[in-house]
């Protein structure tokens, strides 16, 4: 397993969210209330589109494009009766950094 820090703890508080990016891929890390931080994949499993307008509300994540919601202490679809669910990283902390396996990084593109 590779992990790669994506942040400080402290840029990150107990039911809130934060949208990271990791070399081409970007990371959802949200912080259940009362649960322990989790790292997903940062796009609607639906419709493949990116969750930087999402919400949280320390329990729930709402996509905004359909309003699809998300159980962010298990990455189940919380709003419709299918199958869908947010793609997981496995995730720890040490110290005060934010870990995450995404797996292999490449890198951003620069810009043109």
């Amino acid at each position: 397993m590779a992990f790669t820090v994506i942040c400080n703890k402290d840029a990150l508080a107990e039911g809130a969210m934060g949208l990271f990016q990791v070399g081409k891929k970007s990371v959802l890390l949200v912080w259940p209330a009362g649960g322990e931080i989790k790292a997903y994949r940062g796009r609607c499993p639906h419709a493949d589109m990116p969750l930087t307008e999402a919400t949280f509300d320390g329990k729930t994540l709402m996509c905004t494009h359909h309003m699809w919601g998300f159980d962010c202490a298990t990455g189940k679809c919380s709003t419709h009766l299918v199958r869908n669910a947010l793609h997981p990283y496995e995730v720890k902390v040490e110290g005060d950094e934010i870990q995450v396996d995404v797996g292999p990084v490449k890198p951003a593109r620069a810009p043109a």
